[in-house]
């Protein structure tokens, strides 16, 4: 009777198997795929933005490139005859891959390079080193469209001493002495805080008249 409530085996636990993720395929490369750019031809393809960055600089800076202008009274005897000096060299307009050399003379206001072009030189560093009209300077202009400024060579100059004046239209300042008078830079003349009537000391071109003269020191009144 006891036999019928014999105590069953357990059946083992079914183990359920994992399935493995499945194996992405192997993507075949065709060879028709691009291949990557070599080294050099990303070096080039930046010179050639650089290039065309450099242009566009060029382009919108405002006044900062202009073509010469024929009928424009900076064709002076002095620049006319230190640009004659400058033709007579080799090499005043340079260029690299990364900057380009030109080299000019200063009419007063701007640099007229050997280019054709001119160059708008800021009036502070033209006030602090004095530029008078018939100096020789070089231009850098670096791959970033960075303009650079250097005197390399001044022309002989005489100093003067006259009156500082004004014309109350347009407000030029002018160096007076005698019958002539010579045009100034207004961050030249309001540097030294100057007013009309006050002395002013003065550089122009020891050979051939000018048109600008630059101020070297102004006594107040």
């Amino acid at each position: 009777m006891f036999g019928f409530f014999k105590k069953q085996k357990s059946k083992p636990a079914v183990q359920i198997k994992k399935k493995a993720p499945a194996k992405k395929p192997i993507e075949q490369k065709s060879s028709s795929d691009p291949k990557p750019p070599t080294p050099n031809e990303v070096m080039q393809a930046v010179s050639d933005i650089q290039k065309q960055l450099d242009k566009l600089k060029l382009a919108v800076s405002s006044g900062t490139v202009k073509s010469v202008d024929p009928s424009d009274a900076s064709a002076s005897e002095i620049i006319d005859r230190t640009m004659d000096e400058l033709k007579e060299k080799d090499g005043v307009v340079q260029k690299s891959g990364f900057e380009k050399v030109i080299e000019g003379v200063f009419d007063g206001q701007n640099m007229v390079g050997a280019d054709g072009q001119v160059y708008d030189v800021p009036a502070n560093y033209a006030s602090k080193s004095k530029l008078v009209e018939g100096d020789i300077l070089k231009l850098t202009i670096n791959n970033m469209g960075s303009f650079v400024f250097k005197q390399i060579k001044p022309i002989e100059r005489v100093r003067k001493v006259g009156t500082l004046d004004q014309d109350p239209q347009n407000l030029q300042f002018f160096a007076v002495e005698g019958n002539q008078k010579w045009k100034l830079l207004t961050a030249s003349v309001t540097y030294f805080k100057g007013e009309p009537s006050d002395e002013i000391v003065f550089l122009i071109p020891a050979d051939g008249e000018s048109r600008w003269a630059a101020v070297e020191n102004i006594v107040r009144e």
